[in-house]
């Protein structure tokens, strides 16, 4: 991880010092996002209720500019200038980090609870959506969501490797994850108000890994 990037958790941890005992979890599981991006690899996230949110959060924070400006290389935007809109186009996309939420995808959630599992409907898309090299994101406040749990599951499985955010027990998902990111809390919404500054950091450090410097 550069510098600048480096600088994005330290910050986090002198903004929120309750969770210095979770620094080094939170930078090993930037430096792996970082490297599954370096090789091509994109993010999957998951989770129930305020934690479906917190996921489609991350997707938003990653797929556009969170900090820093991502315009195009100047060759893709020269190619796009030859569409009909491509200047118009060219203006407005922007570099995006290849990241999946689980929980946004209604017809299959209700077609699979209703055919064959409902607690599968993580792990389903895992199995689908994933290939080797790939990262899972699992967000759980007690750690014990079964969907989560059989999602973490099946990424193993398949050479994915999973980042789990939970509260201080960890739950039964610490024992699938390769990496886990307890915040120490127990209670639900105290959980869920660390959740959200841990992963604003890490997304802000991917970024500036491969964006630079803030506007």
């Amino acid at each position: 991880m550069k510098k600048l990037a480096r600088d994005r958790i330290d910050e986090l941890i002198q903004r929120y010092p309750v969770l210095g005992t979770c620094r080094d979890s939170i930078s090993l599981a930037t430096d792996r996002i970082i490297e599954a991006y370096t090789k091509g690899n994109k993010i999957m996230v998951c989770g129930n209720g305020g934690s479906a949110a917190d996921s489609l959060h991350i997707v938003g924070e990653l797929m556009k500019a969170f900090a820093c400006p991502r315009q195009l290389p100047p060759d893709l935007q020269k190619q796009l200038s030859q569409c009909e809109h491509g200047d118009y186009i060219a203006k407005n996309l922007q570099m995006a980090l290849p990241t999946i939420s689980l929980v946004s995808e209604a017809g299959l959630l209700t077609a699979y609870a209703n055919d064959v599992a409902p607690d599968m409907n993580f792990a389903q898309q895992v199995f689908g959506q994933g290939k080797e090299g790939d990262i899972l994101i699992t967000i759980s406040t007690s750690g014990n969501s079964a969907n989560v749990i059989y999602a973490a599951e099946v990424a193993r499985a398949c050479g994915i490797q999973t980042i789990a955010m939970t509260g201080l027990s960890g739950g039964r998902l610490r024992n699938f994850a390769d990496i886990l990111i307890n915040v120490p809390e127990d209670e639900t919404f105290k959980i869920q108000e660390l959740h959200l500054p841990v992963y604003h950091a890490m997304c802000l450090a991917v970024e500036t890994e491969f964006y630079g410097e803030v506007y």
